[in-house]
């Protein structure tokens, strides 16, 4: 008999639900408690609580899944942190569940086969936003990925790439909105034409983080408790006097969306992503490449704006680290952030699977390039000789680069 134990903690309600497998038969039973604070106190006995209530003993769990994020800071520590402590002492591995799809799990649960957009109140005026859809055999297929963006800018964000996601999912589903981030935010008239509410007031529940979690659970995506980290899209609360001394204000805005818009690289884009590695590239990827990146469930994304595609980026997902593989930008588009947009992106993916860091090699004479990842916090640690070909019967080094990130 599979036991998973659900924590959720990224808003005021505090929950845990504790489902159980047998066979074709799965249970679910919940316990919540709302407050703004207490959730570090209150959630350990919540757990003994519920376990007693259910007969099962903390041996007898399978995994402990959690909320992700992202959320409040605290909250989401406390689910992560209770969690690993748990998985640690009972052996057993963890099922890391984000914020958003939590919400959109419960809109499917009520409107299946449609395309949900669900949007969190982030405070300080902006919301967290995703996009998916709702597909029988996959579950929840990501179309846009979480984002932090200004709340007055989630209704322009939304109409313009809906269309772009319509495209990506089937014909002819429907488009629901759901989260709080919504209800609280008071964009609901601002939405597109067509649209369904659902629940307006939802928030991320230890009963769908639970759902959710059994699927990963069959699918094999635990994850040992040491790995666990929480997800964090906003990644400072406050600028430095020297920040504000330039006119960058109190509070950290979202890097503004532009028109760009960040999806999952499908087939459909190979021609418009082999021409930009073709024009950037000496020795550019071939269109095997590609078909075998994505053949391989590799990370890969593309910007597009309107019909145009801007830039890509594939990245291999190893066990300690994220090896970004191609990060590619059409020449036209070079020098305005998207580079960055596309690199932040597989940082997002890399620390929601617990990577330590990000892995990549870079060609000495690529100046530009290794300026860029200097930049962004990269640094040299070691070479491959003769790693690149360099025409003429050559070869070329290889600087391997890396960047950790912070999990303080």
């Amino acid at each position: 008999m599979t036991h998973i134990l659900a924590l959720e903690t990224s808003t005021t309600t505090c929950s845990v639900a504790l489902l159980s497998e047998q066979g074709s038969s799965v249970t679910v039973v919940t316990r919540q408690l709302e407050g703004t604070a207490g959730h570090a106190a209150n959630l350990l006995p919540m757990v003994s609580a519920l376990l007693a209530e259910c007969g099962v003993e903390r041996a007898a769990l399978s995994a402990v899944a959690f909320g992700q994020g992202p959320g409040a800071f605290t909250g989401i520590r406390v689910a992560c942190g209770v969690a690993q402590g748990m998985g640690l002492a009972l052996q057993i591995p963890l099922i890391p569940i984000g914020a958003l799809p939590a919400v959109a799990a419960q809109a499917a649960g009520r409107l299946p086969q449609h395309l949900i957009l669900a949007a969190l109140d982030a405070r300080m005026d902006e919301a967290y936003f995703a996009a998916y859809v709702d597909d029988v055999e996959q579950g929840l297929v990501i179309l846009q990925p979480p984002v932090l963006l200004p709340a007055a800018q989630l209704p322009a964000f939304v109409a313009q790439r809906l269309p772009l996601w319509q495209s990506r999912a089937s014909a002819g589903l429907g488009v629901c909105y759901v989260g709080e981030g919504w209800g609280l935010l008071g964009y609901t008239t601002s939405v597109p034409l067509g649209c369904v509410a659902d629940d307006l007031r939802a928030r991320p529940t230890a009963q769908a983080v639970a759902t959710l979690a059994l699927r990963d659970w069959h699918s094999g995506q635990a994850v040992l408790p040491e790995q666990a980290a929480p997800l964090y899209l906003r990644d400072r609360v406050a600028f430095t006097v020297a920040e504000r001394a330039l006119g960058e204000g109190g509070n950290p805005r979202a890097l503004a969306p532009g028109q760009a818009a960040l999806v999952p690289m499908t087939v459909a884009d190979l021609p418009e992503a082999l021409e930009i590695e073709r024009a950037v590239q000496s020795f550019p990827w071939t269109l095997k490449n590609f078909e075998d990146a994505l053949a391989a469930g590799y990370e890969a994304w593309v910007l597009r704006q309107d019909a145009e595609l801007l830039g890509f980026c594939i990245a291999m997902q190893a066990p300690d680290a994220a090896h970004i593989l191609v990060i590619a930008v059409a020449r036209a588009h070079q020098r305005q952030g998207y580079a960055h947009q596309l690199l932040a992106q597989i940082t997002r993916s890399a620390q929601a699977q617990s990577a330590e860091g990000l892995l990549l090699e870079v060609r000495p004479s690529n100046h530009a390039a290794l300026a860029f990842y200097a930049h962004e916090g990269f640094n040299q640690i070691g070479v491959r000789r003769a790693y690149y070909p360099a025409g003429r019967g050559e070869r070329e080094d290889a600087y391997v680069l890396k960047k950790t990130f912070d999990h303080t």
